[in-house]
């Protein structure tokens, strides 16, 4: 230091005046801080590379679940039709039917049959209406049955089945709720 204005002139002497600080220990104390620095940003660059893939994992499954969701609504309308062509014949005209009819109602129960299967590979389920709580979620209530057997609010009856795939509605039940008598 200079004697006249007690001023350091180097940062050795503003330590102190007989430490000596070396010009290496400086360039590795910064190095090591630049290390924790690119550690940290290692760090933070891999955990949001694994939620990228989680995310992506996650996105690429639901894709999958939903990806035929039009195809299968247009889908509903033949199970519906199929449906219709087993119930237009009652059980007594089926045991009096001939060998032809016989053939035929055979071939639209096992058509029927596989459409249903078919559905449940792709994760698409008929929804279970009657006996439940109205959901407009899931069911679209074309009409009130007054009764005083089920509170307010139940499934009484189903004109039309409803379909969901994974948790998503593909297509609401058409219901009757009940309502209070009075």
């Amino acid at each position: 230091m200079s004697e006249d204005n007690q001023i350091p002139e180097t940062p050795e002497e503003a330590v102190a005046p007989d430490v000596v600080v070396d010009p290496r220990d400086v360039e590795i104390s910064g190095l090591q801080e630049e290390v924790a620095q690119t550690k940290d940003r290692l760090l933070r660059l891999a955990a949001e590379m694994e939620n990228l893939r989680k995310r992506t994992d996650r996105e690429k499954a639901e894709a999958t679940l939903y990806a035929a969701t039009n195809f299968a609504r247009d889908l509903l309308t033949v199970a519906d039709n199929l449906r219709r062509a087993l119930e237009a014949l009652p059980q007594d005209e089926r045991e009096h039917a001939g060998e032809i009819e016989k053939n035929l109602i055979a071939g639209v129960d096992v058509t029927e049959r596989e459409l249903s299967n078919v559905f449940q590979r792709h994760g698409i389920r008929r929804l279970e209406t009657v006996g439940q709580k109205f959901d407009p979620n899931f069911h679209q209530a074309i009409f009130e049955v007054p009764t005083s057997e089920k509170p307010p609010g139940m499934v009484m009856q189903e004109m039309q089945a409803g379909y969901a795939v994974g948790d998503r509605c593909l297509r609401p039940a058409m219901v009757g709720v009940s309502k209070a008598e009075g």
